[in-house]
């Protein structure tokens, strides 16, 4: 699994969608993260069997993400959601399928049932994924306890774990926890949703390493073995996105933006669903 990869959340659109694969194709991303509820899989899918050839790649060449959508817990949901995706995509098999949320929609955070629908809905994995649909199957907004409660009961355990993780949220005890146990933590909202961008602490470190602020964010990342998947519609942040590797944060750089620490959600926070 690359550590980086192309997000699209809120990528719409199939012309747009084939320019940014594009690009980044040509840029060296070889790793594409998409889901059910982004609406977009199928437009993926025709742009990714549209330009490998192009790009003189093969479908194992590339590794494709996606995720059961929260409506979609439980037995019979998960089942028929998961042969939709690998459908839309039209990729043979999936690289990754996580569950994208712990609750189901629809339902209170605190609904008793929300345990036994993600329940349901990893055996449902499980079995996909021995059946050779699912190279990989893991999860998405787990708590430690979501984490833990997994881990007692599957007989697959998971892969990774994709949670909102940057400087302001460093997920340090979910990142502990899946060095322990194998579980490989990729981010998202890297950049704090764009807020983060303009940070002192950043700007600061960006000055120092002569790269941009989203670079030193995702290289933060990076840095400990977190993979990232930054989005963007811009050819040339795509690119920008893409230069990771060759340089590193120092010791300093990294004591200031761990200093940034204050357990801020940008995006959604799964603390509250039982």
């Amino acid at each position: 699994m690359p550590l980086l990869g192309m997000g699209t959340f809120r990528l719409q659109g199939a012309e747009l969608v084939s320019q940014c694969v594009d690009a980044a194709l040509a840029h060296g991303y070889r790793s594409f993260d998409t889901a059910a509820v982004y609406g977009n899989e199928a437009a993926i899918g025709q742009a990714l069997g549209a330009l490998l050839p192009h790009h003189s790649l093969a479908r194992s060449d590339v590794f494709l993400t996606t995720k059961l959508g929260p409506r979609d817990q439980g037995k019979v949901e998960a089942e028929a959601a998961c042969l939709r995706s690998l459908e839309q995509l039209a990729c043979g098999y999936l690289d990754l399928y996580l569950i994208h949320w712990p609750g189901t929609q629809g339902k209170p955070q605190g609904d008793k049932g929300n345990r036994e629908r993600r329940w349901e809905s990893w055996r449902v994995l499980e079995q996909m994924y021995h059946a050779g649909h699912l190279r990989a199957i893991g999860v998405s907004n787990y708590t430690l306890g979501h984490l833990q409660e997994l881990l007692a009961h599957c007989r697959v355990p998971p892969a990774v774990l994709q949670v909102e993780c940057h400087p302001e949220l460093p997920q340090r005890e979910l990142w502990d926890f899946c060095q322990q146990h194998g579980i490989h933590l990729q981010a998202y909202a890297s950049l704090g949703c764009g807020q983060l961008l303009g940070r002192a602490e950043v700007g600061r470190v960006a000055e120092r390493q002569g790269r941009t602020p989203a670079q030193v964010l995702l290289r933060w990342a990076l840095h400990q073995g977190v993979g990232v998947i930054p989005k963007s519609v811009n050819p040339t942040r795509l690119a920008e996105n893409a230069q990771l590797w060759g340089w590193d944060l120092s010791p300093e750089d990294m004591a200031e933006l761990g200093a940034m620490d204050c357990s801020r959600h940008y995006c959604w926070d799964p603390s509250g669903v039982t």
